[in-house]
């Protein structure tokens, strides 16, 4: 059954944007595949400052994801591939939400949305970079007709994850 997808905006992010990711994103849960624990808010504003420059540069970033109610859910979008293991060099289109967002179509519709702005910026292909257990990400890249590429051990974790790619 297709279910029509919420409706979400995606902006870059700002300074405000830091403390909002902090708060959704302070839950054991949505962390279980990144970390395990929330990250000190000095993380995220280094992170949003990034993306500024990041969509300044490239026109593409980690976009704040924006609910019909103006509310701060997460993000999702697109960044240079950060690790020196894994698809160097590629562009990883990614997402996060906080957990009483999950299961309700905000991630495919946003990023459905961030492929749409990466083909209009002259993108070429993009990888997304999922640990195996991630049953709710792995959902998401078949929804957007990624494929499976390569499978890394994971160096910090030594977890099993699994390259998608998706030609634009």
């Amino acid at each position: 059954m297709n279910r029509a997808l919420p409706v979400v905006r995606l902006r870059v992010p700002t300074d405000e944007d830091a403390i909002a990711w902090h708060r959704v994103f302070d839950d054991p849960e949505v962390m279980e595949f990144h970390g395990g624990k929330a990250r000190d808010l000095s993380v995220y504003e280094e992170l949003t400052a990034r993306q500024r420059r990041h969509d300044a540069e490239r026109g593409f970033c980690l976009w704040t994801m924006v609910d019909d109610a103006g509310r701060v859910i997460g993000f999702t979008g697109a960044q240079p591939w950060p690790q020196e293991w894994g698809p160097t060099g590629e562009i990883e289109i990614g997402w996060r939400l906080g957990r009483e967002y999950w299961g309700k179509g905000y991630a495919t519709a946003a990023a459905q949305m961030t492929l749409e702005r990466l083909r209009a910026a002259g993108v070429e292909s993009v990888v997304a970079m999922v640990l195996s257990g991630n049953a709710r990400s792995i959902a998401v890249t078949e929804r957007l007709g990624m494929r499976l590429e390569h499978v890394f051990t994971e160096p910090r974790y030594g977890q099993q994850a699994h390259q998608y790619r998706l030609d634009l």
